[in-house]
């Protein structure tokens, strides 16, 4: 019922849509992007073939360019995904990832609760200093390692809840800093091109970092509830005598963290050596080397048939949303969402920012939080400035705001990958989002409100 109610509306805006050229193609890209929200949503069809949607009715619709959609399929963020995913393939292969996952366990304890506290708070901590997508990446494997050693009840509820922990702290991490994730970095660089308004890394720091230790601590404090009388049972988890490594996961531990490394002091490699790199660059590097490195005689540390368990879906999902957002935007169903607050002008600025951290939190769910970003931050600061509100009062918010988005796999990279692990659902995820996704419209607009 779902899917024929879906195309059947998607076939009436498009038959019915105005005659005018750009209002046609405006209803268009309402009406694909519509069909892929409620397809993603109730999983009618895989999530995966939702994503290829664009690829075949994009064009024919007139809403994307050929060139304009092979960029979002193409996009350096899929290759980021694709040598990350290379990459957790090595540790999974050679076990390390079960090493770190040991030293973990011995540190925080057994118990469902400090093992989320310690996934949680760790991957928010590298989120900081390093792109959230590269942290969940990470991160991912120690946590189905984990869980994988464990003796945990069918219907427990301690795996879902430390897989998003990965997710979410790799999101919320992100805030702390500004560069800690795209959208930070991209709303001072629009203030200060075009408003000469400058956004020191301290300046940032004193409202990203209180912000995001409450936000994890609000999230720590909701699986608790959530997890009932289970969060204190003491897990079963077999912890094998200890081991010397091996020369093979030596090799891929070396490696990974030259990765970390490269990721983590790009600016300062940058502005030592002049070479000039992002974030995929040494993710398909350390991806190429893996192919390289031998392992033993005649085999090297991954072959291209271990490139079978690959989570490729997960590539087009991430390629599929892009598209979707780069049609909404450029059809100006995106530029229509932002401006309806134009009306507000004497409104008190705490229904302000509750109206812009509601939209910015829930548009990007379905849509890039960087895209987001961009053409929403702009937008905002014409309306204080053309209101009398402090620009860095409403627009600090809406970018925070962006990298809250809990609920659906497309909705952030980390959701995508904790998503590609097969153990978490989208109604799981949009279940525990969603109410997550209310709290952090309340938070960011109290803490905005009280601060800035």
């Amino acid at each position: 019922m779902i899917l024929f109610g879906a195309l059947f509306l998607f076939a009436l805006i498009i038959l019915f849509a105005p005659a005018h050229k750009e209002d046609q193609l405006y209803w268009n890209a309402v009406a694909l992007g519509g069909l892929m929200v409620v397809f993603w949503i109730f999983e009618v069809i895989p999530i995966y073939v939702t994503a290829l949607l664009p690829m075949v009715l994009a064009v024919p619709l007139g809403i994307l360019t050929t060139d304009d959609l092979a960029a979002q399929y193409g996009n350096r963020m899929v290759f980021l995904f694709f040598g990350g995913f290379v990459l957790s393939l090595a540790l999974e292969k050679w076990d390390v990832h079960k090493r770190i996952a040991e030293m973990i366990l011995r540190l925080v304890g057994t118990s469902p609760a400090r093992l989320i506290l310690g996934f949680l708070f760790s991957t928010a901590i590298l989120s900081m200093w390093i792109s959230n997508t590269a942290t969940a990446l990470m991160m991912l494997p120690m946590a189905t390692a984990v869980i994988s050693s464990a003796e945990i009840e069918r219907k427990s509820k301690f795996p879902l809840y430390l897989l998003l922990a990965v997710a979410y702290g790799a999101s919320i991490g992100g805030m702390a800093t500004i560069v800690g994730s795209p959208p930070n970095t991209a709303m001072a660089g629009i203030l200060e091109s075009s408003y000469g308004i400058t956004v020191s890394f301290y300046d940032w720091m004193k409202i990203g970092l209180p912000l995001s230790i409450i936000m994890l601590l609000v999230i720590y404090g909701f699986f608790l509830f959530l997890l009932g009388g289970e969060r204190n049972k003491k897990l079963h988890i077999e912890h094998p005598e200890r081991k010397k490594w091996t020369r093979q996961q030596k090799s891929v531990l070396i490696l990974f963290l030259l990765i970390v490394f490269l990721w983590s002091f790009r600016d300062l490699i940058m502005s030592y050596t002049g070479i000039n790199y992002k974030d995929e660059v040494p993710a398909v590097l350390g991806a190429i080397l893996l192919f390289v490195i031998p392992a033993e005689k005649g085999k090297y540390l991954l072959e291209w048939k271990d490139t079978n368990r690959l989570p490729w879906g997960v590539l087009l999902l991430f390629g599929g949303g892009l598209a979707m957002a780069k049609m909404l935007e450029v059809n100006g169903v995106v530029n229509d969402l932002s401006s309806i607050f134009d009306k507000f002008g004497n409104i008190p600025v705490f229904v302000i920012l509750l109206v812009l951290v509601g939209i910015a939190i829930y548009a990007t769910e379905v849509m890039s939080n960087l895209a987001l970003v961009t053409v929403f931050v702009p937008v905002v600061a014409s309306f204080a400035l053309n209101s009398s509100y402090s620009v860095l009062q409403l627009c600090i918010p809406v970018t925070l705001a962006a990298s809250c988005a809990f609920m659906l796999p497309v909705s952030t990279p980390p959701n995508a990958i904790v998503f590609s692990s097969g153990k978490v659902t989208v109604s799981q995820m949009a279940r525990v989002g969603f109410v997550l996704n209310l709290l952090g419209v309340v938070i960011v607009t109290l803490f905005s409100w009280i601060f800035l």
